[in-house]
Order: structure tokens, then sequence, then C-alpha cells
């Protein structure tokens, strides 16, 4: 493995700087202008956009680096944690696209509210916003960690560049800027990561030596991953896609019910390709280097690479950090002023904007205060998830369940879902059980229970809300 010399590092380091400095430019061209076009693009954005923005977002740094990583530790059945994604945007599109579009909401949590009232919104949004944060904190660590590869920086001044151009990204540009902006991302990243395995490939002389040269159970399809982890992998994919924030006000900003289905359909074809070459750059960083960090799986091939092409790989990972990171301060942002801030201060729409703006950027530097304290990327990520998919329980519930649609079983399905999912996370996962499970059957026991022992007293009704009108 070869070392760059200061020009070769300088021009890696230009080619990133103009390339920020470019997208940076045109999320200023195509800064929204109002609240509708911050929030959903003013519902205008095509299906093929926003299809690779889901892509994009769901496999960002974190996942990218995360399975490689996992790869790189437990063999190519970690790629089963985007393959899963694959399938999950599939059945999203499926079952619940059209009706989450039709609700006329852009968030989770409005939509949701629809079945069960305002108080299970308040908490929907909650639990929505933890897990987001969480998520960009695993979106820091994993961007920094290429950042200070290929620009020879500390984590903590790389991390403190993701956030400073991030959060310009989402705070000036909105929706409509990161939607479009997203497409160079997604095709650089894309084309990047496919740069990354050939140059693997390469070093290796093929998948035979790599496949020769580690234990057998880096190549079945459970690996040392486990088939438990991996059903985890589906039921955290389904449940993160059916309700995570971005994911719904990506749909909302399409033009029509059939748009946002065909968008999912989209990106889960995008999914499947990439989630194999990450698999196979994790198990041939292993081959090749065994004693190595496995954070730096993915981001240590640049250093093998002729310089030009290391310049658009780092490209490439700069364009996967900034998407993923943007979406989801969004995502995080939209939920604080749609459910919080417009019910109780009623602002006017200039000043909507203005504040959104000025809370994007308190989002967007937040996560810097913990991300020294992340445990591993793929873990953390779907902790995430497992979160997500209590939310999304609930959602399933109320569309599909109406008998069963109590504000009150609702609200505290999802207080236990958080509480105890939280708690088996951080007693690591005891008698072998994931995170994940707990999270699965928490809310429905609650329900149910609920629903067979009320309380004294009526319960509380579900409120009647129409369909919202567009942002």
């Amino acid at each position: 493995m070869q070392s760059f010399n200061l020009n070769e590092t300088g021009i890696i380091i230009a080619s990133i700087v103009i390339y920020i400095a470019f997208t940076s430019w045109l999320t200023y061209k195509l800064r929204s202008k109002t609240s509708s076009e911050f929030m959903v693009g003013g519902r205008t954005v095509p299906a093929l956009v926003v299809g690779v923005l889901l892509m994009s977002e769901f496999i960002g740094a974190k996942s990218t680096i995360g399975v490689a990583q996992a790869a790189f530790e437990q063999g190519m059945a970690a790629s089963w944690a985007v393959l899963s994604a694959a399938v999950a945007f599939a059945l999203f599109g499926i079952l619940l696209a059209k009706r989450l579009y039709s609700s006329g909401e852009f968030t989770i949590s409005g939509a949701i509210s629809q079945r069960f009232g305002r108080s299970t919104q308040l908490v929907v949004s909650l639990i929505m916003i933890y897990a987001l944060l969480l998520v960009n904190l695993g979106n820091y660590v994993s961007g920094a960690a290429s950042l200070a590869t290929v620009l020879k920086v500390d984590l903590t001044s790389a991390a403190f560049i993701i956030a400073v151009v991030s959060t310009f990204y989402f705070a000036m540009g909105g929706f409509k800027s990161i939607a479009y902006v997203s497409m160079i991302h997604c095709l650089v990243k894309y084309v990047g990561v496919f740069v990354i395995l050939a140059t693997a490939l390469a070093l290796t002389k093929g998948v035979t030596p790599i496949v020769q040269s580690l234990p057998a159970d880096y190549f079945t399809w459970d690996g040392k991953v486990g088939a438990s982890t991996i059903v985890a992998f589906f039921i955290g994919n389904i449940g993160a896609i059916f309700s995570t924030q971005y994911i719904i006000q990506a749909l909302a900003s399409t033009k029509s019910p059939v748009a946002a289905r065909n968008s999912t359909i989209i990106a889960a074809v995008l999914c499947i390709p990439i989630s194999i070459a990450l698999g196979l750059i994790g198990v041939a960083a292993k081959s090749l280097y065994p004693t190595m960090n496995s954070l730096f799986a993915l981001p240590n091939f640049i250093q093998s690479m002729d310089v030009w092409w290391a310049a658009f790989v780092s490209v490439s990972l700069v364009a996967s950090i900034f998407v993923g990171v943007s979406t989801v301060a969004l995502a995080i942002a939209s939920l604080v002023v749609k459910d919080f801030y417009k019910p109780y201060f009623n602002p006017s729409p200039e000043q909507e904007l203005r504040t959104t703006r000025w809370l994007s950027v308190a989002i967007g530097f937040l996560p810097l205060l913990f991300v020294f304290f992340a445990p591993g990327l793929l873990k953390l990520s779907f902790f995430t998830r497992a979160l997500r998919l209590s939310i999304a329980i609930i959602a399933v519930i109320g569309f599909y369940l109406p008998f069963f649609s109590s504000n009150r079983g609702a609200t505290l399905g999802l207080l236990g879902a958080a509480i105890t999912t939280t708690a088996w996370y951080l007693a690591g996962d005891p008698y072998g059980i994931d995170n994940m499970y707990v999270a699965l059957v928490t809310p429905p026991v609650i329900i149910v229970l609920e629903r067979l022992f009320r309380w004294r007293g009526p319960a509380i009704p579900a409120q009647s809300v129409g369909p919202a009108s567009p942002a």
C-alpha cells in the first residue's frame, strides 16, 4: 500500500474543495424560497429524483462504511444489511407509499395523528427525533473516518468540516435543493464504490484468493453474522423504511401517489448491486490487511489508487457523507417545526422559513458533542432502525387494524418500546436476542393489553383529523 506525496495529497484535497464549492453554489442557486419548497420541494419532484434520493440517503456514509467494516469482521453476510433494504423498499411501495401520500401529510407523526390523535403524534415525533439524532451521530463518525483518511486531518477536524458543509446544504437549500443536488452526490458515490471494488479485486487478484485466504464461514449465507441478526436486518429495514421521517418527506415531494410508489421501486433496484460490492470490499480488506482497524476497511483502498482515481473516490465518499447528514438533519428540523414550533407559535410563512433555517444550524452541529462516544456503526445503525420499527408497527395497526386504534394504547406502546429497546441495546442484547425483536413485540403487546384490560373510565378517543393541506 502506497502513501501519497505532498503534491498528490494536494490534488485530492483540491478536488474535494472544488466539488464542495460547486455543489454549494448549486445548492444556493436551487435554494428553497418558500416553506413548502423547504419541506417538500413544492410537491413537484420527479419519481426518479426521489428514488435516487431514497437510496442515497438510506445507504449513506454510515451504511457504506459500516457494511464494509462488518464484512471485514463477519464476512459477506454483512451485505444483508443493505440487500434487505431493497426488499423493504419494494414492500413499502406496495403496502404503504400511496396511503401515506394520500394522507396529505409530510411527517410520519402527522400521518399517525390521523388515526391516534395529538398525544400519540407528539410521542412519535420525539422518538423519531431521538432516533434520527443517533442516525446522524453514526453519519458523523463514519464520515469523519473517511475525511480523516483522505484529507490527512484528525477526526475532530473532519467532523467539524462535515458539520459546516452539510449544515449549509440543508439549512440554505431545503428539500428542493437537496433532492436535485443529491442526484450528483449519488452518481459520484455509486461509481466511487465500484472503483473501490475494482481496486480491491485488482490487489487481491480476484475473488478466489480472498476465498482461499479467509475462513469458510466468511462466504456462507449467514457468516459470523448469524441467522437471527439477518432476520433482524430485514425487520429493522422494513420498519425503518415504513416509518422514517425523511422517507415520508421524500415521498410527499412527488407529484402523485403513483409517483410516490414508483420512487420506492427505483430505490429498491439501486440497493442490490451496491450491497454486494460493499461486502466484497470488506472481505478483500480482511484478506489483504487482517490486522488493520476495521473502521477503515473501505477508505483504506484509496491509498492504493492512481492519484486521479483516488481524488474521484475521495469526492464520492464526501458526497455520501453530505447527502446522508443533510437529509437526516432536514427531517429532524421538519419534525421540530411541524409538531412543536408551528402549533404553539403560529408563525407567518416568512417567520417559519427563517426559524427553520436557524433551527437547522443547531441540529447540524449537535452531533459534534457526542461523535466520539458512538459504538460500532452497524450496531448503532440497526438500533436506530429498531426505534423506528416501533413507529412502523403503530402505523400499520392504525391503517389496517382500526379496532385497536386507541390513542392511549398507541402512546403507551410507543413509550414502552422506546424504553425497553434502549435498555436492551445498552445491556448488550441479553441472551442473544437482538433489540430489534424487542421493538417489534413491545407495541402490539401493550396495545392488546390496553384493549383487554382498560383502566377505569373510557379510553381517550383518537382525534378525528382530516388530511392536512399541502405544505
